[in-house]
């Protein structure tokens, strides 16, 4: 990388860090969780729980992603549990502690707030995640009319969700200083990116790709914090990054309506996801052979059986968004000055793990594509190997070493993991100003029109429940993270704080 250019670069960095941060010193929020004692948003902080080391841990992120970072520190084993020395002894690092995870999936998808213009709001969302985490109130249900004050405060917090690290770290971990606690704060950015440039040797070349919310790639967190450890290790070889954001993926994931409907098979109206129409996010008519979309079932929808003929077309299936957006990565690629091979993929959104096989299976696909002139058009640009970054592994590394230096793992020999907790948001009811769509969601317009200031409870952190996860993700948890979907399981079944959940998922 060119040393001026990388000079440049960070300076950038720095005068955009300045600008994304909280224009007042103490925000309405923050405000309300330190000195409102009549909010339902506030905390005692001199009576915090002690001692700390016998504390669970919390994770948040925007949605269920995030339990692919939980996944990741459930079956963590790289070190000694009674030497606590490097090595891995059969035993998970973690298996003496509890976790409490909370899915903000209410508000979510985060990645959205910032093309919005709703940065400010965004954080006030991340502090009430925090505030959630290090407080004690829950509602059973969402019909419930009065809060429960016995959950655990947590003694460290994790922020498994990338666009939430990119707006909201240093916010939090203001916030978390205010409160005169010393506990750890877990961001996942300088985690996988450290975890990124280990693969590169001092003098190689090559790319890196973020393919992240549209939200944590216009905050450049990732590109940021790149260039500033590829300065701080003296990396001196052409590193080229390019950013893909990948508008409306972690929405299908969690099939927000308006980015995906599984049941139904005739475009829709108020579908938002990448079209022919749309001006930021367009499925370019050429590429169609290249796209290659999955046209089975209903994961298409066109206004004729014939793709080619087809004068609408919407993305249905998470796996045909995975197709649009690599296809549109290679292509900024390809148009590029001097484009170096693509020796590493960061999956910068929690949500994108979940789908590392249809990621695979897409860039084997294009390694191989020929054109109609019978010659390769991107296998040059995807290296050999090519190292797909699952941030989740780091941030256990960072969790771990946090821990041990702040002498807070728990003690106990009992079995702690087991006892894990799960939370997720649903809108507030009981509040007469939420707007709600026809799947008793917040609508579009509602979700991104609110007002950073405005305190209120838009929404109730609740135990997960079958109603508000859909069976589509119960099955791809069983599958992808099935230590941790055990444990949501036995949380649903055995804890006085569920409805004892079931379902054809077992949950």
């Amino acid at each position: 990388m060119n040393k001026s250019f990388a000079g440049l670069s960070l300076l950038a960095c720095l005068c955009l860090n300045v600008r994304t941060s909280f224009t007042q010193e103490k925000s309405k929020i923050e405000d309300s969780i330190l000195r409102d004692t009549s909010s339902f948003y506030h905390i005692d902080f001199s009576n915090y729980s002690r001692p700390l080391h016998q504390l669970p841990i919390g994770v948040f992120d925007s949605g269920t992603g995030g339990l692919t970072v939980l996944d990741a520190l459930v079956n963590f084993d790289q070190h000694n549990n009674i030497s606590k020395e490097r090595g891995a002894d059969g035993a998970t690092d973690f298996s003496s502690e509890k976790f409490i995870y909370l899915a903000d999936q209410a508000n979510m998808p985060y990645g959205n707030y910032n093309s919005t213009g709703k940065d400010d709001l965004l954080k006030e969302h991340i502090i009430k995640d925090f505030q959630f985490l290090l407080g004690n109130k829950y509602y059973q249900s969402g019909t419930s009319t009065s809060y429960l004050s016995n959950k655990e405060q947590v003694k460290a917090i994790v922020i498994a969700c990338n666009t939430a690290t990119a707006y909201g770290y240093e916010d939090g971990r203001s916030f978390v200083k205010k409160t005169n606690l010393d506990i750890p704060i877990i961001g996942v950015i300088n985690a996988a990116t450290r975890g990124t440039l280990s693969f590169f040797d001092k003098t190689e070349n090559g790319a890196i790709a973020v393919f992240a919310t549209v939200g944590t790639i216009a905050s450049k967190g990732y590109e940021c914090t790149l260039k500033q450890q590829i300065a701080e290790g003296n990396l001196s070889g052409n590193i080229q990054i390019f950013n893909q954001g990948g508008y409306g993926l972690a929405e299908a994931v969690d099939e927000e309506p308006d980015f995906i409907r599984k049941n139904t098979n005739v475009p829709q109206d108020a579908y938002r996801g990448p079209s022919f129409e749309n001006p930021n996010y367009t499925i370019d008519k050429a590429l169609l052979d290249v796209y290659n979309f999955k046209n089975e079932g209903n994961s298409l929808l066109c206004d004729n059986k014939n793709i080619d003929d087809c004068s609408i077309i919407q993305l249905n299936d998470a796996e045909n968004y995975v197709r649009y957006h690599l296809v549109s990565l290679l292509e900024q690629m390809r148009k590029s000055k001097d484009p170096q091979p693509l020796k590493a993929i960061i999956l910068g959104c929690t949500h994108y793990p979940y789908l590392i096989k249809e990621i695979n299976k897409v860039f084997l696909e294009l390694r191989s594509y020929r054109g109609g002139d019978g010659i390769y058009h991107y296998k040059h640009l995807i290296g050999e190997k090519l190292h797909i970054i699952d941030p989740s592994v780091y941030v256990a590394q960072e969790l771990y070493s946090a821990l041990q230096s702040k002498k807070l793992f728990n003690a106990s020999k009992q079995a702690l993991l087991q006892q894990s907790e799960f939370y997720i948001s649903v809108p507030n009811l009981t509040n007469s100003n939420v707007k709600l769509d026809s799947a008793g969601r917040f609508t579009y317009d509602y979700k991104y029109g609110r007002t950073e200031g405005e305190i209120q409870e838009y929404v109730k952190s609740i135990p997960f429940d079958r109603e508000n996860i859909s069976a589509e993700t119960l099955k791809r948890l069983e599958t992808m993270i099935p230590n941790t979907y055990k444990l949501i399981q036995r949380f649903s079944k055995e804890n006085p704080k569920t409805n004892h959940l079931k379902s054809e998922n077992k949950i």
